[in-house]
């Protein structure tokens, strides 16, 4: 059972967080023109402009302003300033309890895999792998369209691969879990984890070479992680090496497991970068290389107690 925040609307303020890294002011500053010509309201506190070397803060800083952000019932979404490194080191000093009290739209990616992993373990909440302020003013039109879609319209939803390649053919359902290759593969033997059995799970990184994305998927494979793993999908590997190379690579380290395998998603660090429920049900089709969303189930009770706003 998943907690869906609920749908913004235009008015709504989006509050700003940077868990990770310090951003470039130039590119900040197109996105919040980005997010104010779609009608929302953005709240930026100072705190996100602070430095500490490769960190926008220091540990407790950035920790507690994003418990602040989930806190605030002023606050109706939460947006990342951008990923970068950083926001794995937050992890041990944010409340689950408090954070699962009030569940709100967050979305962000690449680094803030490891937060989007929390939020969807942890606190069992719907989150979004998203385009964070500083990938959105600059990226494609497409995907400012369909951030503001998915932001803004209940489920279900669905995407399909641009660039479509079965590498495993089949059908597969479970919760959608979504993120960095690299930041999985680092969260792997902590407390915090992620289980992939019984999902499906899209992967997408940048500027790793193609030995490193093989030895990653291996140790992975060796723990255990793709144990009762449901099924895989993939986004964008930008300057991982060819396409090719890297699909073959995720065939071989992943054979024997008997999972649909789809590559060609818009997802990741490109132009395109469509907005995704992590968390949210979803189906897997090869025949039609297409993850096609739905709202999760909810007893009764909590729909008549109005916590399915997305049902």
């Amino acid at each position: 059972m998943y907690m869906l925040p609920s749908i913004l609307k235009p008015g709504d303020t989006l509050g700003v967080v940077a868990p990770a890294s310090p951003f470039d002011p130039a590119l900040f500053e197109m996105g919040v023109r980005a997010i104010e010509d779609m009608g929302f309201n953005l709240s930026v506190d100072k705190v996100v402009n602070e430095r500490l070397g490769y960190l926008a803060g220091s540990d407790h800083q950035r920790a507690d302003h994003l418990m602040r952000m989930f806190d605030d019932p002023e606050i109706d979404g939460i947006i990342c300033a951008r990923g970068g490194y950083g926001a794995m080191r937050t992890l041990q000093f944010l409340d689950e309890d408090r954070i699962a009290a009030n569940p709100k739209a967050f979305v962000g990616f690449s680094d803030i895999t490891a937060l989007l992993s929390f939020l969807f373990s942890r606190c069992r909440m719907v989150c979004f792998h998203g385009p964070t302020l500083t990938t959105l003013g600059k990226g494609a039109p497409s995907t400012r369209e369909h951030f503001y879609s998915t932001m803004t319209r209940p489920l279900p939803m669905s995407i399909k691969a641009s660039k479509a390649r079965v590498i495993r053919q089949g059908n597969a359902k479970g919760p959608f879990l979504c993120g960095n290759l690299t930041l999985f593969c680092h969260l792997t033997g902590t407390l915090f984890q992620p289980n992939f059995s019984g999902s499906i799970v899209l992967f997408e990184d940048q500027g790793e070479a193609p030995y490193r994305i093989d030895r990653m998927l291996t140790q992975m494979r060796l723990a255990g992680c793709f144990d009762g793993v449901a099924g895989v999908a993939l986004g964008s590997f930008k300057n991982c090496g060819m396409e090719k190379e890297i699909h073959t690579i995720f065939a071989d380290v992943l054979s024997g497991l008997g999972v649909p395998l789809v590559a060609g998603f818009d997802v990741g660090h490109t132009d395109v970068n469509l907005t995704v429920p992590v968390g949210a049900p979803v189906e897997l089709e090869s025949d039609t290389c297409t993850l096609r969303f739905n709202a999760p189930e909810r007893s009764s009770e909590e729909n008549v107690m109005g916590l399915n706003p997305w049902a």
